[in-house]
């Protein structure tokens, strides 16, 4: 039962698109801007290691308020924080749009990366708390297949938009887009975590909960599987303004050759994770998705040794087939994440998020501007994180972690 009267129960369809566009915050808030870096580079009188820090810094704010949405929300309910959140994010939107120079267009980029994870955390404890076993499995990969698409259409949007309108009309476009979700989950987002269940807000007892989950190895182990997992594509959405404009010397309007290949490659494995869901033991679905990353990897690498210059469509094809894997393995790992902890999954799923997003912080920050300068880096560099996924995956298995499925 919901909270509020004005609420209406969705279908379990209606649920899964719901949650999925939620989750669209933070592709749409990355990406949407990648074909406007050039123009805004030089309307802001910036460098290119400047305009990455708009990535990094909206990447530092999301992470360290996603240590807290998970637990807010067990303690005042998973549709309030969502709310809040989503509103925070359109008024940030609009501070964006009117910012005239980098430091106040970083602060708003703060902002809209403090409100953008409340969406995607929570709705993960919400999945767990309606949803078990097999079936919270399906329900994860349904959501992330649709949630897949975000990455392909950003750019196309803010491509179309940004070369017509100007970079600021990107993100009055956000705004627009949270208020849409606003509306929509005042009508039809339900309420799952009733009052009974609810945990005080008490900062001390609650930071001591987080540093008792990081002395679980097994907990760090299966979040630092599936944060090394997703950064094996993150390096290539972080540098996607240098490898699409410079690499692969595509327009600004062309961002979808390679977000499309790369995006269906994800929705193929977020398929192929569901279907195998109450069939497969999780082990066995993620020993599959590692072999994947491995060779599509390895593969990648190969044609940046083997060839002078990368071209389209061949230096996405390997990167589409890492997207296979990963997305094969990232609904299990996070449902292996939240059962270790179930009557405190927001506060799980927060932690996970945090350990995610400072590595994807890293990335954006720091190492993607250094692999970015040659493609045999980036390939190098992706191949890399999925081994160190994989060895962190392996640690976890000593717990007994992925033999059966969820629990129910």
């Amino acid at each position: 039962m919901s909270d509020s009267p004005s609420h209406t129960e969705p279908s379990r369809t209606g649920l899964v698109i719901l949650l999925a566009g939620l989750a669209m915050f933070g592709p749409f808030s990355i990406d949407t801007i990648f074909p406007m870096f050039q123009v805004m580079e030089r309307e802001l009188r910036i460098d290119a290691i400047q305009m990455q820090q708009t990535i990094s810094v909206y990447l530092l704010a999301y992470g360290v308020m996603s240590l807290l949405h998970g637990p807010l929300s067990d303690a005042l309910g998973r549709r309030a924080v969502i709310m809040g959140g989503v509103a925070m994010f359109g008024l940030a939107s609009i501070g964006c749009a009117l910012s005239n120079s980098i430091w106040v267009l970083l602060g708003f980029r703060a902002l809209q990366g403090f409100s953008a994870g409340s969406g995607l955390i929570v709705g993960r404890a919400i999945i767990r708390d309606r949803f078990h076993g097999a079936s919270a499995q399906r329900v994860m990969s349904r959501i992330t297949l649709v949630f897949g698409m975000a990455p392909a259409i950003a750019p196309m949007i803010g491509g179309h938009i940004g070369t017509r309108f100007g970079w600021q009309a990107i993100f009055h476009f956000l705004a627009l887009f949270s208020l849409v979700l606003l509306l929509a989950c005042w009508r039809w987002l339900p309420e799952t975590h009733p009052k009974a269940l609810r945990q005080p807000l008490a900062p001390r007892p609650l930071f001591g909960r987080y540093f008792d989950m990081l002395a679980n190895p097994a907990f760090v182990w299966v979040a630092l599987s599936g944060s090394f997992n997703f950064s094996a594509m993150f390096i290539y959405i972080a540098s996607a303004p240098v490898f699409v404009l410079t690499h692969l010397a595509l327009g600004q309007t062309d961002f979808v050759y390679f977000f499309a290949p790369t995006i269906a490659g994800m929705m193929m494995g977020a398929w192929l994770s569901g279907h195998r869901a109450g069939r497969e033991p999780p082990a066995s679905t993620i020993r599959l998705a590692y072999r994947i990353m491995l060779v599509a990897g390895l593969a990648n690498v190969a044609y940046c040794l083997l060839v002078p210059k990368v071209s389209w469509p061949w230096a996405v094809l390997p990167i589409m087939a890492n997207g296979i894997g990963i997305s094969l393995a990232f609904p299990t790992l996070a449902l292996l994440l939240l059962d270790l902890y179930p009557n405190e999954r927001g506060t799980a799923s927060s932690l996970q998020a945090f350990i995610q997003l400072m590595i994807s912080t890293l990335v954006a920050g720091l190492i993607s501007p250094w692999l970015a300068r040659q493609p045999l880096y980036l390939a190098i560099g992706a191949v890399s994180s999925s081994l160190i996924g994989l060895l962190a995956w392996r640690k976890a298995r000593r717990y007994g972690i992925g033999e059966a499925q969820p629990t129910q």
